[in-house]
C-alpha cells in the first residue's frame, strides 16, 4: 500500500500539467513594441483591451526578456530556444534570397520541428526575417503552412506589394514591396497587412482545431514604415502628433486581431487549453513613435529598452488567472516550456538555454528559472579602426535584481528592483559583484561564435563582395 501511495504521489508531482489532452500553442510576436504602449504596461493613450485580457486571464512577466536587442537575432533566439550567438547568427540578416548562409542554420531544430514531433498542424504567419533563400523558409524549417512575408520588414497596403517576387527586387529594403507568400506562391491581397495575417491565423484556427496546432504569428506591425487605414487612425482623434497616431493606431490593429484569435477560440470551445504568448520581439524603436517609459533607451541597446519587453502567458486549464511573476524570465523560454509539456523525453542534438517556466509559475518551484541571464550586442554601427573593419561590442549579465552593463568603455550596475529606470551606476558600491558578473560574461563568452554573415549594416559591403546579389 505504502509502494502504490508512493508512486501515486510521484506521479502527481512529476506532472506540470493535469490534462491528458495535448494543448494548442499560439506564438503571438510583434515588432518594436514600446514598453509603456498597451493597457497592462501603463497606458493611458492607446486601448488595447483584448491584449490586456491575455494578462489578465494567465501570467504578466514584469521582467521578461528577449535574447537581442534588434529583430533577426530576436527571433532565432525565440524560435531554437538557444542563445543565437552559439551558432553565429548575431547581426540583423540582410534580404539575399540567393544566400543559403544568410539566415537561421540548418543545423538548428526550430520550434516548429519540436511540434511536428507530436504530429502537431504547424503554421508561420506574417514576418519570417530568417532567411530569404529557398532552404531557409518556413516550409523547410518545421511549418506546414506559411503565410507572409521573409524581409525584416513591409509595406502595409496592398497597393504598394508592386514587385512580383524576388528578381525584380533591386535593393535590399526594396523587398518591403513584393508580393504576399502563400507556402511557396506569390499571391495578389487587398486588405491591409495586419488584418490579413489575423485572418489568415483566425482562419487556421477554425480548419485545424480538431487536432493540436502550433501558430507563429509574427505581426509586422509597429515596425515601421509607420502605416495605417482610417478605421484605426479615427480610434485617435485626441493625438496630435502624426507619427504618435499612426503608431498607436498600428498597435490597435494588433489588438483587433488578438481579440478575433480569442474569439474564434472561444467559438471552437478550445479557448481553455490553448496556451498563448504575447510579447514582442525587442523594445520599442527609435524612429516609431514608440513609448518605452519607464525604462530606459530603445530598440539595438542592452539597455532596458532594447531587450526587457511586454511579455505574457495565457493557459486557462493550467495557469491562475492574474499571476504577476516578478523574476527575470527570457523568449528562450517559450520553446523549453514547449518541450515540456509537449514532449519532454525528447533527445535534442543541439543544448537549449531556456527553462521550463510552469513549475515556476504555478509555484512548485520558489527559486529562480534563470541565475544569469545574458546577452552579447554585436555593434550595431560597423567602424574602421587602425585601418581594420571593427565594431562596437556591448555586454550584459541579469543576476537576481542586479543587471552588470558594459558599453563602449563605460563600466555599470544597477538594482533594477529600485532603479528600473536606469538612472544610479552603483558600480562603486558594489564592485566585487561588478567583477563576478564580468566573469560570467566572460566565460560565456567562450560559448559563443563570431557573426557568420554580414548584418543590415553591412549592406554595402555584401553587395561589392556579391556583385550577383540582384541579378537573376
Amino acid at each position: 500500500m505504502k509502494k502504490i501511495l508512493l508512486f501515486c504521489l510521484l506521479v502527481l508531482f512529476s506532472c506540470d500539467f493535469k490534462n491528458d489532452t495535448l494543448p494548442n500553442v499560439i506564438v503571438i510576436l510583434v515588432d518594436d513594441l514600446g514598453y509603456g504602449d498597451l493597457g497592462f504596461t501603463g497606458s493611458n493613450e492607446i486601448s488595447t483591451p483584448n491584449i490586456d485580457s491575455l494578462a489578465e486571464n494567465g501570467v504578466i512577466f514584469t521582467d521578461g526578456y528577449v535574447s537581442y536587442a534588434v529583430c533577426s537575432p530576436s527571433r532565432a533566439g525565440l524560435i531554437t530556444g538557444r542563445y543565437q550567438d552559439t551558432f553565429g547568427y548575431g547581426l540583423n540578416a540582410l534580404y539575399t534570397p540567393k544566400d543559403p548562409n544568410m539566415g537561421l542554420p540548418l543545423s538548428e531544430f526550430t520550434i516548429a520541428d519540436l511540434f511536428k514531433t507530436k504530429n502537431y498542424k504547424t503554421l508561420a504567419v506574417g514576418k519570417w526575417h530568417l532567411g530569404a533563400h529557398e532552404s531557409l523558409r518556413p516550409l523547410n524549417r518545421g511549418f506546414d503552412e506559411f503565410f507572409g512575408f521573409l524581409t525584416g520588414g513591409h509595406q502595409y497596403f496592398p497597393e504598394q506589394w508592386n514587385l512580383a517576387d524576388e528578381t525584380e527586387v533591386k535593393c535590399n529594403f526594396c523587398a518591403y514591396r513584393t508580393k504576399l507568400l502563400r507556402n511557396e506562391e506569390r499571391i495578389d491581397e487587398n486588405e491591409y497587412l495586419t488584418d490579413a495575417l489575423s485572418r489568415e491565423t483566425v482562419s487556421f484556427i477554425d480548419k485545424s482545431f480538431k487536432s493540436p496546432f502550433f501558430i507563429y504569428l509574427a505581426y509586422n506591425a509597429p515596425h515601421g514604415p509607420l502605416q495605417a487605414s482610417e478605421k484605426y487612425l479615427n480610434r485617435f482623434p485626441n493625438i496630435k502628433d502624426k507619427r504618435r497616431k499612426t503608431y498607436a493606431a498600428m498597435v490597435s490593429s494588433i489588438d483587433d486581431g488578438v481579440g478575433q484569435i480569442i474569439s474564434i477560440l472561444k467559438k471552437n470551445e478550445i479557448y481553455d487549453n490553448t496556451i498563448i504568448y504575447f510579447l514582442s520581439d525587442n523594445g520599442g524603436a527609435k524612429s516609431n513613435a514608440s513609448n518605452n517609459a519607464p525604462l530606459k533607451s530603445h530598440k539595438g541597446t542592452l539597455y532596458e529598452g532594447g531587450i526587457r519587453i511586454p511579455f505574457v502567458m495565457q493557459w486557462p486549464n493550467e495557469i491562475k488567472s492574474g499571476t504577476i511573476f516578478k523574476k527575470p524570465i527570457i523568449s528562450l523560454d517559450i520553446f523549453a516550456t514547449s518541450k515540456a509539456i509537449i514532449n519532454p523525453d525528447l533527445k535534442l542534438n543541439n543544448e537549449i538555454h531556456g527553462q521550463n517556466l510552469l513549475p515556476y509559475i504555478k509555484g512548485n518551484n520558489g527559486g529562480y528559472p534563470h541565475e544569469h541571464l545574458y546577452w552579447r550586442n554585436n555593434g550595431h554601427q560597423p567602424y574602421i579602426e587602425n585601418g581594420v573593419r571593427a565594431r562596437y561590442i556591448t555586454h550584459a549579465v541579469r543576476s537576481k535584481n542586479y543587471k552588470m552593463f558594459i558599453r563602449r568603455g563605460d563600466s555599470m550596475l544597477f538594482d533594477l528592483y529600485s532603479d528600473i529606470g536606469e538612472k544610479n551606476n552603483i558600480i562603486e558600491k558594489n564592485r566585487p559583484l561588478f567583477n563576478e558578473l564580468v566573469k560570467k560574461s566572460v566565460e560565456w563568452n567562450k560559448t559563443l561564435m563570431d557573426p557568420i554573415f554580414l548584418g543590415l549594416r553591412d549592406d554595402e559591403l555584401y553587395n561589392k563582395l556579391n556583385p550577383d546579389r540582384y541579378i537573376y
